[in-house]
């Protein structure tokens, strides 16, 4: 059984990540999605509102998993039984920088390959970053993410006004 890890803050989900979700799907017999714990960034998202998110968009894919995890990723990968990771590349831009990972990876473990995807061309702009000052200004974010996400920012971001307004009058 070939199993890979695609892993990613996916702060939030985007239409460009579930391309890869599904195509990788299609190639490996089991992905898991790794959802990065990473405690020197400050998310949107908690890791357990991105993994539930991940879980919902993915819910059609029988051969997707979707797991938080925090560390090395090969750590992670031989935790899982994986040989693969997946990496997504939107532009020529990404590829030095997931060239020195892919190569990093490689020299702390032989037995972990890399999988670069090419994103689908209409997606290659999109990122979570973007997405989220879209969203932030109340804008529709609906071509590039899906639906949930979509509900999941307006909440995020309504929630964050009502603090902020709240701390002003009070």
């Amino acid at each position: 059984m070939k199993i890979a890890v695609y892993p990613g803050s996916f702060d939030p989900v985007t239409y460009g990540h579930l391309d890869i979700i599904q195509r990788g799907a299609k190639v490996f017999d089991h992905v898991v999605v790794a959802v990065l714990n990473n405690v020197n960034k400050r998310p949107l998202f908690t890791v357990a509102e991105r993994v539930e998110l991940l879980k919902a968009v993915t819910r059609g894919i029988p051969n997707i998993e979707v797991e938080a995890f925090s560390g090395l990723l090969v750590d992670f990968v031989r935790k899982k039984n994986a040989t693969v990771i997946i990496r997504g590349l939107r532009a020529v831009s990404d590829f030095e920088f997931e060239l020195q990972n892919a190569s990093m990876n490689r020299e702390l473990d032989k037995n972990v390959e890399t999988f670069f995807m090419m994103t689908n061309n209409k997606y290659s702009f999109l990122s979570s970053s973007i997405v989220k000052e879209i969203a932030k200004y109340g804008a529709s974010v609906a071509d590039f993410v899906p639906p949930e996400v979509e509900v999941a920012l307006r909440e995020k971001f309504r929630q964050q006004e009502a603090a902020e307004r709240s701390k002003t009058e009070g």
